[in-house]
């Protein structure tokens, strides 16, 4: 289940899901496009959700990895109508969403998620900055194995949908270093890459493999989702 969802007094949850689908999300499929009006807010609960930067030619990179800890809306929360990214679904699964004036209306009558979304944006900002000095400091296949962890965190079992163009985005680097950075992570029995999909092996090798990034982030995480409790 979402965590802002669950964290929300019934009265909130009651209000809020007067107005929430349910949504199956399909693997790249676009939520909004940079600079143009978000439709949606989107509350994965078994998807997850990336926020690409991207440059004048097309070529793109990840800026944010949103799973069931969050929501896609923090554009509108903030009280814009669109967001400089174009937000994408990473890993198929299912959504919880709403119309982003539904969203924007509601939200004032809503006390205890407006303080959510609060902790919320700073833990994301948080995570985001983590990445942006990882994406410095650390080897292609430490950057490979943390977010292979942080997209494990966020789905059930541990098989998941993940092509080498969605992957170069996560790691802002080419298809061809994608492929040696996976394929050393395979030899060492870590995981099984093949066809677009990852399947974890080896989950406390995986971690040794990561950067400390990785810890740095999960404990930011833990503690926003024990806050939000």
């Amino acid at each position: 289940m979402n965590t802002l969802l669950t964290a929300l007094p019934e009265n909130e949850r009651t209000r809020l899901s007067a107005h929430l689908e349910t949504v199956a999300l399909a693997a790249g499929q676009v939520l909004y496009e940079p600079d143009e009006p978000i439709s949606h807010v989107y509350f994965p609960d078994g998807a997850v959700l990336s926020l690409l930067a991207m440059d004048d030619s097309g070529d793109a990179i990840e800026v944010g990895t949103i799973g069931n800890e969050g929501t896609s809306g923090l554009a509108l929360f903030n009280g814009m109508d669109a967001a400089p990214q174009q937000c994408l679904s990473q890993v198929p699964g299912a959504a919880r969403r709403l119309a982003g004036e539904e969203f924007s209306r509601e939200i004032p009558e809503m006390p205890v998620l407006q303080a959510l979304l609060h902790r919320y944006s700073q833990c994301f900002f948080n995570d985001v900055a983590q990445s942006v000095a990882c994406n410095q400091m650390h080897s292609i296949e430490q950057r490979c194995a943390r977010w292979l962890l942080m997209t494990h965190d966020r789905v059930e079992g541990n098989e998941f949908t993940l092509t080498q163009e969605f992957l170069s985005y996560m790691l802002g680097t080419r298809r061809a270093s994608v492929t040696v950075a996976a394929g050393t992570l395979q030899k060492a029995g870590m995981i099984k890459y093949s066809r677009g999909s990852v399947n974890i092996l080896d989950r406390p090798k995986l971690e040794a493999a990561a950067c400390d990034c990785y810890q740095v982030i999960e404990r930011r995480k833990m503690k926003w989702q024990e806050e939000a409790s």
